[in-house]
């Protein structure tokens, strides 16, 4: 297994509110995280930079996992403790009031990966029966075409598309949308946020992945091609690829 994390400030902002990272505990189990900030006052990055720091440190000592619930169970608990953590920080920081972030997590035991997230911040797989989203946007656009209002093409043009109906670290108490899934050799996972998604359509995405290219050149030609179309937001992404064989300039996980 084979995992890259790049992150980029993008073309307009002047600092990243985006965080994650691809973490290992004692056992040597992936754990592959993205966050996008969000808040007044520059606290987008307290905020994401907090969750990843906090995910990364309770990763670090965590036992083997055996089981998918066991990942389960570790998510929510430990999703619920971030968003306290966040929260009690907000009420007691004015600079950091109304801050939180989305959160993307995927952990991988074996031949099988679990998935939380809360936001818009994304995960994909591509696998034998294609290139689908596997997580569902919590915001206001993904809501009205669930409901019918909109259709998925209105979407991407909506004035409102980076309206997000649930954050980390917004309310006292909140949990995140988990599920587990199985993996076959050369399958590949993409984490990302909507700097990303924004700027690059699906179809374009999996035009990208699915190239035989080693997937630090697909990272960087994904995020060349949001900046090339504004890059308006900052634009983070974690690439996971479930191959025993390493091309050359791949790092194996």
């Amino acid at each position: 297994m084979k995992g890259l994390f790049l992150t980029d400030t993008g073309q307009v902002r002047s600092h990243n509110e985006d965080s994650g990272g691809i973490f290992y505990n004692a056992s040597g189990q992936l754990m592959a995280v993205i966050a996008d900030g969000m808040g007044g006052h520059q606290a987008g990055d307290v905020a994401s930079q907090m969750a990843t720091a906090f995910l990364k440190e309770e990763w670090a000592t965590c036992s083997k996992l055996n089981f998918p619930d066991e990942a389960e169970a570790w998510l929510t608990k430990t999703v619920m403790t971030i968003n306290e953590k966040i929260f009690q920080h907000a009420l007691q920081n004015e600079a950091c009031f109304g801050m939180g972030t989305t959160i993307v997590i995927a952990i991988c035991i074996d031949d099988i990966i679990t998935v939380a997230h809360i936001g818009d911040s994304r995960c994909y797989i591509l696998n034998d029966n294609g290139f689908k989203q596997i997580t569902e946007d919590h915001s206001l656009v993904n809501a009205l075409v669930q409901s019918g209002q909109i259709s998925k093409d209105d979407a991407l043009s909506h004035p409102r598309k980076n309206v997000v109906l649930k954050a980390l670290g917004t309310e006292e108490e909140i949990d995140a949308d988990i599920q587990t899934l199985g993996l076959e050799q050369g399958d590949k996972i993409l984490l990302c946020t909507d700097g990303l998604t924004d700027k690059v359509l699906d179809n374009e995405l999996l035009e990208l992945i699915q190239s035989p290219d080693n997937i630090n050149a697909i990272g960087e030609k994904m995020i060349e091609l949001a900046n090339n179309r504004g890059g308006e937001d900052n634009i983070s992404l974690i690439i996971i690829h479930h191959d025993p064989s390493p091309k050359e300039g791949e790092q194996s996980c």
